[in-house]
């Protein structure tokens, strides 16, 4: 499982490298990464009996992101009646169904998953896009080292010295350890990528405490794709890399970091 780990981590290394510096791999990889996510996530929900609609909302889930590299504005708040149209659309699928058993449960369900999976994801791009150039590369590589360099902590930490359980109702081998190494290897990864955050936008010690508070966060998406898991009674959300899981398991840390780090850096910038 070691040797899978190792080999599965370098190759989505390579496939983010890649994503990072070239604008059409990066595109593709957010495209891939959603589906898969979308795909797991409702997968896990279809064996727990919920009457979702997958097709629709992979369908959804990949227009969000495809309508925010391209720019596209329909009007000036688009994004809410984007979101309206989806709505009455699942419920409209839900008059065609003769069953209404767990009606409630699909659509919000549904709903919930492209809001989770997609719309979070998409964060990506705005980060890539927020400053022009190599400017927006270096923040997202920020924010992709702190997240990651979190993830690797808490795993290293809790392996080596885990004895006291984080959350066991909802992830039974996270531990405070590894929770203290996350942090600890977040601020690290932060202190050490400070060249990647435009001059002069902040000291050294606030670089710091965004490692902190970045790493943080990255635990907390963690724990709630765990908790998704627990409840679908499912160890890994899927397959697709050998020791790592799935898509979302790659993924979860950077479902609530990347959005708040781009609100965060956006008002950072405004300030300038």
């Amino acid at each position: 499982m070691t040797k899978k780990r190792f080999l599965s981590s370098m190759v989505m290394i390579a496939l983010t490298a890649a994503g990072i510096v070239y604008e059409w791999a990066f595109v593709i990889l957010i495209l891939a990464l959603t589906i898969g996510g979308l795909y797991e996530f409702f997968h896990m929900i279809k064996r727990k009996g919920i009457p979702i609609y997958s097709y629709f909302g992979i369908f959804i889930g990949i227009a969000i992101p495809l309508s925010i590299y391209s720019r596209f504005e329909l009007t000036r708040n688009w994004e809410f009646l984007f979101i309206v149209l989806a709505f009455l659309t699942v419920l409209l699928f839900q008059f065609a169904r003769k069953d209404n058993a767990n009606a409630i449960v699909g659509i919000s369900t549904t709903m919930f998953g492209v809001f989770y999976v997609s719309w979070l994801l998409s964060f990506l791009i705005r980060v890539r896009f927020l400053l022009p150039g190599v400017a927006g590369i270096k923040l997202l590589a920020f924010i992709l080292i702190v997240t990651k360099a979190g993830d690797i902590g808490a795993l290293l930490a809790g392996s080596l010295y885990g004895k006291h359980p984080l959350l066991p109702r909802v992830s039974p081998n996270k531990s405070i350890e590894g929770c203290a190494g996350s942090l600890t290897f977040s601020i690290l990864a932060a202190v050490a990528c400070y060249s990647f955050l435009p001059q002069g936008l902040m000291p050294l010690w606030q670089v710091a405490l965004m490692g902190a508070f970045f790493g943080g966060m990255g635990q907390l998406g963690d724990l709630s794709e765990s908790l998704i898991k627990r409840d679908c009674n499912v160890k890994d959300s899927g397959k697709f890399l050998p020791g790592l899981g799935g898509v979302l398991d790659v993924i979860d840390s950077l479902l609530f970091s990347v959005p708040v780090f781009y609100l965060y850096m956006s008002s950072c910038l405004k300030l300038m």
